[in-house]
Parts: structure tokens; C-alpha cells; sequence
């Protein structure tokens, strides 16, 4: 037999490390997601006259955010979430309307773990056309991954390109 253990808080963080907006659940709603220290919501702004914001998901990351980024892929009705954090990867995601959750399409290894000076996850920029994104450190490096789709539509990134280096 083994033994799992999992801690989880009582009281929820209140601190915001970072905030995008965007159509996650593709219904042209405006939605805006938060990044708390470890947890990521999704909030909906409803009404025009009296405008009202609605939690519509919360969900525990298990991970340090560190940054955060939305992009739109050409042709796509929804927006996909990139997430930079502690775990040295870089995380894209999407909204299921049938769960009302976030869900991992896609998740690269590129360095060590940890908040580490050297190692990319601080900062986060998308394309405004959705076809690249790049993740940069605190100190030099940084990398760009080509956004793609695939024969079924689906979500594919490329192998990372250094962008920190000089091109000789």
C-alpha cells in the first residue's frame, strides 16, 4: 500500500499575478482569466447596462505561475491560454464549455525547474495573429514556438528556436 498525500489551502489566494481577456469558451462572451500564485479562474463579464462578473471556473494549478498569454489561432473561434511556470514548461491550454474547466492541449519541456533567473517562464508574448509565441528570461534566453494546426484541426507546436542568440 501506498500513502498520498495532497495539502491543499482553506482560504483561496487573493494576490493576482497576472490577467488576460479573451473568448475561451467560443460563444463571443468577454471573458477575462486570472492567475493567482498557484490557481488559475475564468471570469465572465455579463450585461451591458448593469455589467456583471461571474466566476465561471476555478481551478488549483499545483504549480507557480509565473506568466501568462492568450493567443487565437487564424480561422479558430476561441482562444487558447499559454502559461509560463515554475515547472520549466510551457503549457497551453483550453476551456471545455461541457466541464466548465481548463484543459492541457499541449505542454513543452524547455529548462530546469524552478524560478530561476537563467531559465525562460517570466515573460510571455504572443503573435497578434496567433501564429508564434515567446518565452523569454529574466537573464538571455528565450525561445519562440511556431503555432500550427494539423490535418484535423488540432493544436501543434514546433520544436523551439533560440531567439537569443545572434544570427551570424
Amino acid at each position: 500500500r501506498t500513502m498520498h498525500l495532497l495539502q491543499l489551502t482553506l482560504q483561496r489566494s487573493s494576490a493576482i499575478n497576472a490577467t488576460a481577456y479573451g473568448c475561451f469558451s467560443g460563444n463571443k462572451a468577454q471573458e477575462v482569466i486570472i492567475a493567482r500564485n498557484n490557481a488559475l479562474e475564468v471570469l465572465r463579464i455579463e450585461g451591458t447596462d448593469m455589467p456583471k462578473i461571474i466566476s465561471v471556473s476555478y481551478q488549483p494549478a499545483f504549480c507557480v505561475i509565473r506568466s501568462l498569454c492568450t493567443f487565437r489561432l487564424v480561422g479558430s473561434g476561441k482562444d487558447y491560454i499559454a502559461i509560463g511556470s515554475d515547472s520549466g514548461k510551457i503549457t497551453i491550454m483550453e476551456f471545455s464549455i461541457e466541464t466548465s474547466e481548463l484543459k492541457s492541449v499541449h505542454s513543452e519541456t524547455f529548462g530546469k525547474t524552478g524560478c530561476r533567473r537563467i531559465v525562460p517562464g517570466q515573460y510571455l508574448a504572443a503573435d497578434p495573429n496567433g501564429r508564434a509565441l515567446m518565452i523569454g528570461a529574466i537573464e538571455k534566453q528565450k525561445l519562440v514556438y511556431v503555432m500550427n494546426r494539423d490535418a484535423s484541426s488540432r493544436l501543434t507546436i514546433s520544436s523551439p528556436l533560440e531567439a537569443h542568440k545572434a544570427q551570424a
